[in-house]
């Protein structure tokens, strides 16, 4: 029987379907009949026949053709070829041919969540992870703006910053928490409140604050936002009991920053910064809505009144001193006259005159004062 075993290959000699040697390349012939054969295997890829790996490397010729890699439960290998990304290999023995091929390996060990330092990230883009690579590695990506909080089993390890971050999954629990490190805003809204005066009012609060220590906002509490969310609310409605509804009205535009004093000094225990504050609006009952709103219209009427009397007080004083400058001084009151006649004539839509004398004597007469 003719065997033929070309440049590219080597021959894998048989006997009793036991190894016995490999073969270069060549043309063989074996009897009819024997238990010999040959399996032509190529060099182009990973050694794989079918049988444990290890009976065949006892062979000196096949050995050196073959790079091998032997893998711990604990391990898995990045496999490249030719000095680009292929795929992972798991725990067990992998041999490639060495020929054709330049096959090297980085192994990492899974009882770390850390990858050595020398693996270019970025393979984790390629296709081969999309569909089977995330299987080994942890993949999370820390937003722009926004910081990572990296845990393992719990414990706090070290802060990511905006990007992609791969870990190697493996004994270890790894996650990564999202904080925001911009400023924001916790708006305290629909609160019921009872003034001093026992007037029930809601009130809309908000309040801008930034994270500076993203470590405690993360590890020390369960709900953070919920928890500063409390410690405001109560704060605010402390200080509401405390004042009456006319005080409150007055000070609107203080409660912000009288609150977010009274607060400031827990922001260090969250770990926080506290920028500003401010009461957006409040909003009372019907029932007092509308008596204030008597009150206040009453009040401008008053108010509209005392203006009332004073402008007719100051016209009475002045028609007053009007009246004795021109007791004082005819020629004044001549003027006056005039200055009464040029009104009238403006009225006047139109003129008559009598016959007996002429106008300027007619005009003499209503202006010439008794003697």
């Amino acid at each position: 029987m003719k065997y033929i075993v070309n440049t590219h290959e080597v021959g894998l000699l048989f006997e009793n379907n036991s190894f016995i040697k490999a073969l270069p390349s060549k043309t063989y012939y074996m009897m009819p009949f024997t238990k010999k054969w040959i399996l032509s295997v190529d060099m182009a890829g990973k050694f794989e026949v079918g049988h444990e790996l290890s009976l065949f490397l006892d062979d000196d010729f096949l050995a050196n053709k073959l790079d091998v890699i032997n893998l711990k439960d604990n391990e898995i290998a990045l496999h490249y070829v030719d000095g680009n990304f292929c795929d992972i290999l798991v725990y067990g023995s992998h041999a490639y041919f060495n020929t054709i091929k330049k096959h090297t390996f980085v192994v990492i060990d899974t009882n770390s969540p850390f990858l050595p330092d020398r693996v270019d990230l970025n393979i984790f883009g390629r296709e081969y992870f999309r569909k089977e690579g995330f299987k080994y590695i942890h993949s999370y990506s820390v937003p722009a703006g926004k910081i990572g909080i990296l845990t393992v089993n719990g414990t706090f390890l070290k802060i990511l910053s905006s990007g992609s971050h791969y870990f190697v999954r493996g004994i270890n629990t790894v996650e990564v928490r999202i904080v925001d490190g911009r400023k924001q805003l916790l708006e305290i809204s629909g609160q019921e409140l009872l003034s001093e005066d026992k007037v029930t009012l809601r009130m809309n609060y908000i309040c801008q604050y930034k994270i500076v220590d993203p470590v405690k906002v993360t590890m020390e509490f369960d709900d953070f936002e919920q928890q500063l969310y409390i410690t405001m609310q109560l704060a605010l409605r402390e200080y509401v009991a405390t004042r009456k509804l006319d005080e409150l009205l007055a000070q609107k535009h203080e409660i912000g920053s009288i609150i977010l004093n009274s607060v400031r000094h827990k922001q260090d225990e969250f770990g926080i910064a506290l920028i500003e504050a401010g009461v957006k609006d409040i909003i009372l009952p019907g029932d007092i809505k509308e008596i204030l709103n008597t009150v206040l219209i009453a009040e401008k009427k008053a108010f509209a009144n005392v203006i009332t009397r004073r402008e007719e007080t100051a016209s009475t004083r002045s028609l007053l001193n009007t009246a004795r400058l021109m007791e004082e001084n005819k020629t004044l009151y001549k003027l006056k006259e005039l200055e009464y006649l040029e009104r009238i004539c403006d009225k006047v839509g139109s003129i008559s005159l009598s016959a007996n004398a002429g106008i300027l004597e007619q005009l003499s007469q209503l202006v010439a004062q008794e003697k």
